[in-house]
């Protein structure tokens, strides 16, 4: 997985990633950040999968139920985030939004995704570390920013 430093001053790092057929965006981009110890940043990414599973986080269940993509499909928008998770390792946080060959379009949490034939991705490290914690209401794991008074 190539990736690449654009930019770096004072805690902020800019990096381009280009992944290539047949990768698995959360497998790449979980060990680039464990690599490069990205404790915060902002994700956007444009390319396209030839598959792909999303999610819907149904409140009342309390977990994710699964949207399969089983098509060749543009990703239109990836956005997302990484904070350090309860243990201490930095988690992604995904969202996408896929158009189809018709312009229809399917959007989520992204679980995977299969690239074909690239996904470009800008990664936007911040100095500031963000940390996520268990949130009982939701049964997720939120970003807690700490008060200031």
């Amino acid at each position: 997985m190539p990736g690449k430093l654009l930019h770096e001053a004072n805690g902020l790092r800019v990096f381009s990633i280009v992944l290539k057929t047949g990768e698995d965006i959360m497998e790449a981009l979980n060990a680039f950040v464990r690599e490069e110890q990205v404790a915060a940043a902002q994700i956007t990414a444009i390319g396209a999968f030839s598959a792909a599973m999303l999610g819907y986080y149904d409140w009342a269940s309390k977990s994710y139920l699964k949207l399969p993509v089983d098509e060749q499909v543009e990703v239109a928008a990836l956005l997302g985030d990484v904070a350090l998770g309860e243990e201490g390792a930095p988690v992604l946080h995904l969202h996408c939004v896929l158009a189809r060959r018709d312009g229809s379009t399917k959007a989520g949490h992204l679980l995977s995704g299969t690239v074909r034939p690239t996904l470009e991705i800008v990664l936007t490290e911040s100095p500031a570390h963000l940390r996520k914690t268990h949130d009982p209401e939701s049964g997720l794991a939120l970003i807690d920013l700490p008060h200031s008074d």
